[in-house]
């Protein structure tokens, strides 16, 4: 890749991060050939580990570099804007009876992690190939994750919903080269959407997700939030 353009290795980057979506909505489409891969305490350990990736996401990289570039004032409206916005989101789809509440925090995690990924890429390239690696390894449960629950609305056109979920991993390369052409000068503004989605994705994982993952008299959900943030504690350390 070293001979390619700047912008062509952030395209690839951030497309490759963005297909583990539509690839974890393909695994969840399966469960017609192998059910007991399905069962229920497997699917919530999924739900669980896409949950901790989450968390992990917001403790480990949305809330620290946002801070670091922003004042305590500014960092504490965009995390709070960010948590009061994403939870009138959620009452206008539960009035709607919308089940997108994976979706959203899908894409609230993706979104600003592609922006980063190309701000990151300007001073070390390594650490973004790294990136990417860890945004596709979060991507891929939270895929899994959003379809099965998108499935519930409307289980009648399964492949047009991952037509859907290949269309969002587009973000990806859109968000990145914003991220690297507009935004690597503007660390206030890049650090303040990523408190932003920080507030958003903790409201959705505490409101909508964990209950999700809750299953009486079984462990593997559980365990499964603790290996989804070990996923994010891995990488940040590697990043580091």
């Amino acid at each position: 890749m070293e001979s390619l353009p700047e912008w062509v290795v952030i395209v690839i980057l951030s497309l490759m991060a963005g297909l583990s979506m539509p690839l974890g909505a393909i695994l969840a489409r399966i469960e017609r050939i192998r059910p007991y891969w399905l069962e229920d305490e497997f699917r919530h350990a999924v739900i669980a580990f896409g949950g901790g990736a989450l968390v992990s996401a917001v403790a480990l990289v949305l809330v620290p570099e946002g801070a670091a570039s922003n004042s305590i004032a500014v960092a504490a409206l965009c995390f709070g804007a960010g948590g009061i916005f994403f939870a009138l989101l959620d009452m206008y789809l539960a009035r709607n009876e919308s089940k997108a509440g994976q979706l959203v925090a899908m894409l609230s995690d993706f979104v600003p992690e592609a922006l980063a990924l190309g701000t990151v890429f300007v001073a070390t390239p390594e650490v973004a190939i790294l990136l990417a690696s860890l945004i596709a390894l979060q991507n891929l449960p939270e895929g899994f994750n959003a379809f099965r629950e998108l499935q519930e609305d409307d289980s009648s056109k399964p492949w047009h919903l991952i037509g859907v979920f290949f269309l969002m991993a587009l973000l990806g390369p859109l968000c990145a080269l914003s991220g690297h052409f507009f935004l690597r000068e503007q660390e206030a503004l890049v650090g303040g959407i990523q408190l932003f989605a920080a507030g958003g994705i903790l409201y959705l994982v505490i409101q909508d997700i964990a209950p999700q993952a809750q299953l009486k008299n079984h462990h593997l959900p559980g365990l499964g939030a603790v290996a989804g943030f070990l996923l994010g504690l891995v990488g940040y350390m590697l990043t580091k």
